[in-house]
């Protein structure tokens, strides 16, 4: 399912204005735009693009994202200042030590990813429970589903949903899966508290 939304980057003059304005404040005698700055979650760019146009000649802009489709529309910007790298923020400390004088993270889920159904991120869709960032690793959250124990299922949801009835959730889960199966779509998953 294709959506006609566009992506509109939230407080893009402000995060790109306090990334560059507060590059090394104790050494004044350095040009910002002549620094190496990092855009740990590129999405769709917002942020790279105005930092890309606010740095000098020998300015320099490493992304990092782990999605396909960032990576496709990273592939558009033509600027010898930028490169991209198809791995999560995570891998920013692989960089040269002391080679990056700021990094901007705008962490979290996009709307593009939201409004792709075949992500399998909304339950506004019936679609393939997937929900990874890099659908070219690791496994779904169907797959994930069809073998993790309460345990583990609880931790995840408490940990990274900040859910309170998390271990009742995962109980559910379970439950399901051993009556009927492992759970497959996002609307499964959506509609399980009403049996």
């Amino acid at each position: 399912m294709e959506n006609s939304l566009t992506h509109t980057t939230v407080l893009l003059k402000e995060a790109v204005d306090a990334l560059l304005d507060n590059t090394h404040p104790e050494a004044s005698e350095l040009d910002p735009g002549s620094c190496t700055y990092v855009d740990g979650t590129f999405g769709r760019g917002g942020h790279s693009r105005l930092i890309l146009s606010r740095l000098a000649p020998d300015g320099h802009l490493i992304a990092f994202d782990k999605d396909l489709e960032a990576l496709a529309e990273a592939a558009t910007i033509q600027d010898p200042r930028f490169s991209i790298r198809h791995q999560g923020f995570s891998h920013v400390g692989e960089l040269a030590p002391a080679s990056v004088s700021g990094l901007l993270l705008d962490l979290g889920i996009s709307s593009p990813q939201i409004d792709k159904a075949e992500r399998g991120f909304s339950f506004r869709f019936e679609a393939p429970l997937d929900m990874r960032m890099d659908t070219t690793r690791g496994e779904s959250v169907a797959q994930w589903l069809a073998y993790a124990d309460v345990d583990k299922i609880t931790e995840v949801i408490r940990d990274y949903g900040e859910e309170r009835f998390a271990g009742a959730i995962a109980k559910t889960i379970v439950a399901r899966r051993q009556e009927r199966g492992p759970i497959s779509t996002t609307t499964e998953l959506a509609q399980l508290d009403r049996g």
